[in-house]
């Protein structure tokens, strides 16, 4: 199941807007704060979708019982541009387990390949999992993170968050990802990757625009 934000009218247009828009993108802390920003809205979209129990307690003058998550999701970043969008996540579920993957396109290969160099995992078995990414591009850092994760058990649903998708990407997680176990959210779906596999309007790097360029 895919949740595109963008096809409703919403502020999160606005920080969309503000993202992409190379007059606006530049100052980096507007950018780091409408990553945030997004992350929050994003964070109750995908709060609706958890499970919850009735949880009776006492105010000052009466008992009453509300609707709680019955169990927290464990949150997962992938360095370092999700810092800033995990961010509003932790805003959100801030009693979350959090973890973080360092995983990069290596250079000098024709075709898009995945290195993972850093996994700083919680328990996952059992639990929802939302994994935070700013650009889901051509998938394949979301698929090689989550193979690696099994082997700290299997979670109860995948939550794939990402602030600009590729339609390729979406395809590519489709055909390895075991289906009715997992949810894209994307603040947007843009139209194709281009010869570079970068999303098309995208909104660029979104590592440099959050930290500087790297060498």
């Amino acid at each position: 199941m895919i949740h595109n934000l963008s096809s409703t009218n919403s502020v999160v247009n606005q920080f969309l807007f503000e993202l992409r828009s190379k007059d606006i993108q530049n100052d980096r802390g507007r950018f780091r704060s409408n990553l945030k920003r997004l992350g929050w809205v994003m964070a109750y979209e995908l709060s609706r979708k958890l499970s919850y129990r009735e949880e009776k307690f006492e105010t000052p003058l009466a008992g009453m019982s509300l609707p709680l998550i019955s169990e927290q999701p464990v949150l997962l970043a992938i360095m370092r541009a999700a810092v800033p969008f995990l961010n509003g996540f932790l805003d959100i579920f801030d009693q979350a387990d959090t973890g973080f993957v360092g995983a990069y396109r290596k250079k000098g290969t024709k075709e898009v390949d995945i290195g993972l160099d850093y996994v700083a995992v919680p328990d996952i078995a059992g639990k929802p999992l939302i994994l935070v990414d700013p650009m889901l591009a051509t998938g394949k850092s979301a698929v090689k993170v989550l193979q690696e994760l099994m082997g700290h058990g299997k979670p109860s649903h995948i939550h794939l968050v990402c602030a600009v998708a590729a339609p390729e990407g979406i395809d590519y997680i489709s055909s390895h990802l075991e289906k009715g176990h997992y949810t894209i959210w994307a603040g947007a779906v843009d139209q194709f990757l281009d010869e570079r596999s970068y999303i098309v309007p995208g909104l660029g790097d979104a590592g440099d625009l959050c930290f500087g360029f790297k060498n």
